[in-house]
Order: C-alpha cells, then sequence, then structure tokens
C-alpha cells in the first residue's frame, strides 16, 4: 500500500501525464478494495507528525455527520456523498441525553441508533471519530456554550458539579462512558477489533471554563485522561480545545482558522489535528445565516496542512434538523445548513467541489507531506512559502499570499508566481501549480423549492385551543417564582405560572409588567390574551410591560403567564445551578404605587394539555373534541390538524412551507420536525427560517392518509401552508479565478471579531 501511495505520487507531483496518473489511482484503488479484510485489526498509533495505521503515516480529512440530525434511511447517503467528496473519516459526537433519557434506561433505536450508523461507515470502507464527551459541543439542548448533551436528570443530583472533579457527577459521566466503550468493542467496531473507530474523543473544549473551577478543574482532566485511557479502546484518545491534555491524550483544535490560531500540540511527539473546522457557523431564531466561503475554507485547511497538521475535519459536513426539541437555547431546527451537504444532503457547490479538488491536491502529495523535511520562510511582507523535500524524490510547496487585497508577485526557486490575494497555491513539485484556494473553477448550483401540496382550504383544517389555567386549577403552589428548568425537567417547553389579584378601583391605567430570564412570555388575564415578550441569543434577560391589560375592579382577576424556552440554556460552568423562568411580576399604577405579585400565592402547570394528551398521534386524537378550524391570526395557543398525501417514489426531499405560522411546533405522524419560530425576524426584517425539514421516512409507505399537527403559541394562518420538494438545479456558470470579495471578507472579519475572542483566541 505504501508503494502504491509512493508510486502514484511520483506520477503526478512529478508531472507525469494525467494519464498515467489516473491510471495508477484506478489500479491501486482496485488492489487495495480486492485485498482489503474488515475483519483484521488495525494497529492505531501516532507520532509527531501523524497518525499511524498499520505502520503508515496517515493524512487524514474528516467530515461531522450527526446521526440523530439525519435518519437511517439518509446515512448511507450522507455517508457516500462524504466519501465521494474525497472525505476519509466521519466524525460523530454521542448525544448522552438521547442514549439515557432515565438513568439506566437507554434508547438506541432509530435515530439513535449508533451501532447502525457506525457501520454504515464501516462499510463504505471510510474510518470513524467517535466523540464520546460525554459532555459535546453542538449546540445540542443543556450546555456550554449551546450545547452539553447532558441527560436533566443529572439536575437532580445530591451535591452533583457539572464537568468538575466531583464525585457524582465523575460516577455518572464514568458510567455512561464505558457503556459506550463497551458497546463499540462487542460490535468489533474499534481499528483494534477491526472496525473503523481510528479515535475516540474525551471532554469537549473543556479549557473554556477550567478556570472556573479552580483546583478542580485541571484535576478533573486528569481524571478524565486517565478514565478514558483505562478503558482500553486500542486507539488514541483526543481532547479539543485543552492545551493541557495529559498524555498520551492528544490535544487538537477547534475553530476556522487553526492554521493560525493553533499553538499546536504539547508534546512534540503528538500530530497536530484540527477537529473542528466550522464550514459555516450554526444560526439562531432571530440570526442571518453565516456564509463562510469555498476560498476562505480552502485557504486554512491549505495553511494548516502546510504548517504540519495531518488531520482536518470539517465541522459540519452535513448539518441536518434539530428534530424535537433538540436544540439548544434559541437555535433553529435548520442545523449549518450552509454545509458541504445542505440540510436535506444535497450538494452544495462550489464548496463541496472545491473542497472536493483541494483534498485530491492535498492526497496527491501526501507522502512527501508526511515525511518530507518542513522549511518556512518569507518571500514579501505578507507573503510566505512552506516547503516539505523528500530528499530527492518530491518535493510540496505552499505559496502564502495573506494579503486580502492585492495580487503579490513572487520569486521561488528561480520562478516568478502570480499570487492573487487571500490565497495559497500548491506546488505539487515545487514548479507547477496544482490547486490554489481562491481558484474556484467548481460551477455554482442554487437550491429550488417547488410547492407540491397546498394547505389553502379551510376544510381540511380542524383545530382544538388549549386551555389557560387559573391559580385553581393548579396542584403546585409557592410564595415565590419558581425555576422553570427545575419545574419542566425538561420535558416540555412550556411553564404556566398563575396568580389571583384583587384590582382597586384606585389602581387607575394597570400595567402588567414581567421580568424573565426564560425566552419567552405569553400572557393572559381572565382568560383574554394581553400580549407576548421575548429574548434573544445575544440577551438573556427581558421585560414585558402592558398598559392595555383588560381587569376588573374589586374582584380577583386571574393573570396567567406562559413561560417558554426555546432550548435549554447556554451558559458555562456551574448550568447545575442556572436560572430560567420569571423573576419579578407587577401590576404597576398610574399614581407609582405597584402591587408586587413576586413573593404572593402563584400556582403552577407544567406543560400544555395538548402536550400531555399527545395529541400529535394518530391514536390521541380523540382525546380531545376537535372543531373545523375558524383560522383566525389572533387565536393563540391553537392545535391545527391536517390530512395529506404524497407522491410515492418520488425521492426528492421535502419541507413544509411555514411561513404564514407565527411560534410553536410541527409533528408528522407523530414525529415532531422541531419548533418553528417565524414571527422572530432578523434585523432584515425576514424569518430566519421558513423551511422545515419532513424527511420522507416520517412518511406512510402508502404515501396516503398523512397526518400534520401544529401547535401555534402566538397566532398563525395554516392557510398559508404549503409542502415543496427541494431540489438543487443544475450547475449554473460560476466565478473561475476570483478571491474571496474584499467587502465579503470584511464582513466575514466583522463577525469574527465577537466569536473568536469567546471560542478561539
Amino acid at each position: 500500500m505504501f508503494m502504491m501511495k509512493q508510486m502514484m505520487q511520483y506520477f503526478y507531483c512529478n508531472s507525469w501525464s494525467w494519464y498515467y496518473y489516473w491510471w495508477w489511482v484506478v489500479v491501486a484503488t482496485a488492489v487495495l478494495e480486492a485485498g482489503g479484510d474488515s475483519s483484521s485489526s488495525r494497529n492505531v498509533t501516532y507520532d509527531g507528525r501523524s497518525l499511524i495505521i498499520d505502520g503508515q503515516r496517515e493524512l487524514l480529512l474528516s467530515g461531522s455527520i450527526h446521526y440523530p440530525r439525519s435518519t437511517p434511511q439518509m446515512w448511507p447517503y450522507l455517508i457516500g456523498k462524504a466519501k465521494e467528496g474525497g472525505v476519509d473519516v466521519i466524525q460523530t459526537y454521542v448525544f448522552w441525553n438521547v442514549h439515557e433519557p432515565q438513568p439506566g434506561q437507554y434508547d438506541f433505536s432509530g435515530r439513535n441508533d449508533l451501532v447502525k450508523f457506525i457501520k454504515e461507515i464501516q462499510a463504505q470502507g471510510l474510518f470513524a471519530c467517535l466523540r464520546i464527551g460525554p459532555f459535546i459541543e453542538s449546540e445540542w439542548t443543556y450546555g456550554y456554550p449551546t450545547c452539553l448533551g447532558l441527560p436533566f436528570w443529572l439536575h437532580d443530583i445530591p451535591g452533583i458539579i457539572y464537568r468538575s472533579d466531583n464525585e457524582p457527577f465523575k460516577f455518572f459521566m464514568q458510567n455512561f462512558t464505558t457503556k459506550i466503550v463497551n458497546m463499540m468493542k462487542s460490535e468489533g467496531l474499534y481499528a483494534s477489533q477491526g472496525g473503523p473507530i481510528i479515535l475516540s474523543q474525551i471532554e469537549n473544549e473543556y479549557q473554556n471554563i477550567e478556570a472556573a473551577f479552580h483546583e478542580k478543574g485541571p484535576s478533573y482532566v486528569r481524571w478524565a485522561a486517565r478514565m478514558a485511557v483505562g478503558l482500553q479502546t486500542g486507539v488514541p484518545w483526543i481532547m479539543c480545545k485543552q492545551s493541557d491534555a495529559p498524555d498520551p491524550v492528544i490535544n487538537t483544535c477547534n475553530g476556522m482558522r487553526c492554521g493560525e490560531t493553533f499553538a499546536g500540540p504539547n508534546s512534540p511527539n503528538k500530530p497536530s489535528m484540527w477537529t473542528e473546522n466550522w464550514t459555516s457557523f450554526y444560526q439562531v431564531f432571530g440570526g442571518s445565516p453565516y456564509i463562510r466561503s469555498a476560498q476562505d475554507i480552502a485557504f486554512h485547511v491549505a495553511l494548516f496542512i502546510a504548517k504540519k497538521g495531518s488531520y482536518v475535519n470539517y465541522y459540519m459536513y452535513h448539518g441536518g434538523t434539530n428534530f424535537g426539541r433538540s436544540g439548544a437555547a434559541y437555535v433553529m431546527t435548520s442545523y449549518y445548513d450552509q454545509a458541504p451537504l445542505d440540510e436535506y444532503g444535497l450538494i452544495r457547490q462550489p464548496k463541496w467541489g472545491h473542497l472536493k479538488q483541494l483534498h485530491a491536491a492535498i492526497k496527491s502529495c501526501s507522502v512527501t507531506l508526511l515525511h518530507g523535511v518542513h522549511t518556512n520562510f518569507s518571500l514579501g511582507q505578507l507573503q510566505e512559502a512552506h516547503v516539505f523535500q523528500d530528499g530527492s524524490e518530491g518535493c510540496v510547496a505552499f505559496l502564502v499570499n495573506n494579503d486580502p487585497r492585492k495580487n503579490a508577485t513572487v520569486q521561488f526557486q528561480n520562478a516568478s508566481f502570480e499570487l492573487v490575494p487571500k490565497s495559497i497555491s500548491i506546488l505539487a513539485d515545487c514548479r507547477d501549480i496544482i490547486f490554489n484556494t481562491a481558484t474556484v473553477k467548481t460551477k455554482y448550483n442554487f437550491r429550488r423549492t417547488t410547492p407540491s401540496q397546498m394547505f389553502n382550504s379551510s376544510e381540511r383544517w380542524e383545530e382544538f385551543k388549549d386551555v389557560i389555567p387559573s391559580i385553581f386549577d393548579t396542584s403546585i403552589k409557592s410564595n415565590t417564582l419558581l425555576e422553570h428548568m427545575n419545574m419542566t425537567k425538561d420535558t416540555t417547553d412550556y411553564l404556566w405560572y398563575t396568580f389571583r389579584y384583587l384590582q382597586n378601583s384606585n389602581c387607575t391605567e394597570p400595567l402588567l409588567h414581567i421580568e424573565s430570564r426564560g425566552h419567552v412570555v405569553h400572557t393572559f388575564a381572565n382568560d383574554m390574551y394581553s400580549g407576548s415578550a421575548h429574548g434573544s441569543h445575544d440577551v438573556k434577560g427581558f421585560t414585558f410591560e402592558n398598559s392595555s391589560i383588560l381587569l376588573n375592579n374589586d374582584i380577583n382577576n386571574n393573570i396567567s403567564v406562559l413561560s417558554v424556552m426555546v432550548g435549554l440554556p447556554d451558559s458555562g460552568a456551574y448550568l447545575e445551578s442556572r436560572f430560567a423562568g420569571l423573576t419579578n411580576v407587577e401590576i404597576r399604577c398610574s399614581d407609582g404605587f405597584s402591587y408586587n405579585l413576586t413573593n404572593h400565592d402563584s400556582g403552577y402547570q407544567v406543560g400544555m394539555l395538548g402536550e400531555k394528551l399527545q395529541i400529535y398521534n394518530e391514536q390521541n386524537l380523540s382525546n380531545v373534541d376537535w372543531i373545523k378550524a375558524t383560522i383566525s391570526t389572533n387565536q393563540p395557543l391553537t392545535w391545527y390538524k391536517a390530512i395529506f398525501d404524497v407522491v410515492v417514489g418520488d425521492e426528492l426531499p421535502l419541507a413544509l412551507n411555514l411561513s404564514s405560522m407565527g411560534k410553536g411546533e410541527a409533528w408528522v405522524n407523530g414525529q415532531s420536525i422541531g419548533r418553528y419560530w417565524v414571527s422572530f425576524h432578523t434585523s432584515k426584517g425576514a424569518p430566519s427560517q421558513t423551511l422545515y425539514h419532513v424527511p420522507r421516512s416520517f412518511l406512510k409507505p402508502s404515501g396516503g392518509g398523512n397526518l400534520l399537527v401544529l401547535f401555534e403559541e402566538i397566532g398563525g394562518d395554516p392557510l398559508g401552508i404549503s409542502l415543496n420538494t427541494i431540489s438543487v438545479d443544475p450547475p449554473i456558470a460560476g466565478p473561475v479565478s476570483v478571491p474571496v470579495p474584499v467587502p465579503v471578507q470584511e464582513e466575514m472579519d466583522h463577525h469574527r471579531q465577537n466569536l473568536m475572542l469567546l471560542m478561539e483566541l
């Protein structure tokens, strides 16, 4: 195998014809596939240059695909497209709160079938990187910065402090980690057993919060490393963004610019690895998409490889969908839609194709990159060269122009090279350019949505109005405001706070004043809707005020406030003690006097009636009385249902266009396709997301009689909903040789200023 790689590189990197190069690629691939034995064990180690698999250094390109964010029916296609794009490794987190929803009760079925996912990776001849955590970084509900993936039942363990040298936390963390490792071992999925898993990760970006735990932080890191290594998987362990990762655990980099920001491995005997190269960024409700160009991604990958990096993972290669209530605080249902494979798994060009060409160029010279002597030197004020020389056999050069605005003419090896702005040229034989990061040869495509079915007939809709409780309807009472998360236990987004208020005729122009550390409040006075307010991803608390609240004088008034969480908090250390929900409730009078209800008797109800009765499932529809829909956009807390058919055999992805709705959640045949929040607009006045993925596997095999159920919180118009097919138009001509435009680059730099301070610097 090593000899074949050398021969392929020799043909390509020393200017032999493309015909002979590709002939050897075909021959070598056929020989390797014919001679490979998936049952034989692999020895995975590392040195200061790379991972070493069966004695051979490997330059690996990886892509993140998360199994719960797609469906088992999609996995073969997604993994296959990643392989076609030049990816060697599929990287995924393991989602603790999905797999252990209650202590000792495990779920590895359906979208949670981790073993099936890993076996599909193996079936397609790729490696796997398993990021067990159990803390993960994936905008998955409950944790820092917007994800932890910890089951909420940990919150109620006495004396627990998450992610610290804390015995209760360590007990449950070790128990789950051991569970996953033993499951992989029992299926023979580690490379040491002949499986595809060549790397495992313990913890995740802990250094961001390590100092908050004082001496309990470093000792926790050492414990986690010892615990993981002691499980004897036979493959290396990694810790990302953890410069004090104890030997033999490898510290790795996360971010967009690891070729510039990574200080390197903490030992000369460890390779330089990049576990998260953000192809875009997660998007929140109220936020605009972050567009990262193919050129920018390629530049930073090439720079990392030029500085002796040997493993690069794209986060995400396919983002997918935050089905149900899995997204973290304010995080949209669509996840990393700007990745090389979009939310639906469709190829996004030119990103996918440009990176594929980069991968081919890098792989063609991998022997020299992994074995050659590395030198670097200046070619100008903002220009430099990185050169790998493997004796007299091979030479690879990376010519870097860091100037974002100007071309640069440089002299290298007695030749002149014109470098376009913010680009890296890869010279396979230190003479001929085989790839330039700013030269996009892949043609652009664009995504098309085509309505296939309209829901514009009121005859097909029925509705059920959920019940607004008063304090007399609640079984839980308190004279202080109770914390939202501790009450709901992450079983629902909704918590009712109810109050009784005797309105005095002397209180003129009463104003309802509410302060909340939750995400949304909907208010009702005597069952009449009084208005809503919400916070944002960047503003953790918010205030609601309404001076037109309708109160009756000299009698008790029922004030009901629905507190809503859109994912659990995105804070860091000591998450177990975080507070969400209402913090202050007052009736303010025009004369300056106020009635504070905060420390008066209040009643609580967890969740909505429709949720408890699960009326989104076909078998539970009769649990409530549905009536013909009246369709009013001023109709809060209303459930809608309709039946629809789809064309069987059409494999195009499907999405519901919910642009006419407000805020809520949608189910298809009892499966939640996620939260929608169309009414929360971006700074440009548009919804952050209007299309919501409906996987084909959620539909009935016959194609007919599918049940759509919506829970609308604030009032929307279901007559404006449509079911759309999603397709990619044939590629259209795109730029052939253009760098990232200066205005785009400046906008990206502006976004980075805040982003990198927290997450990369």
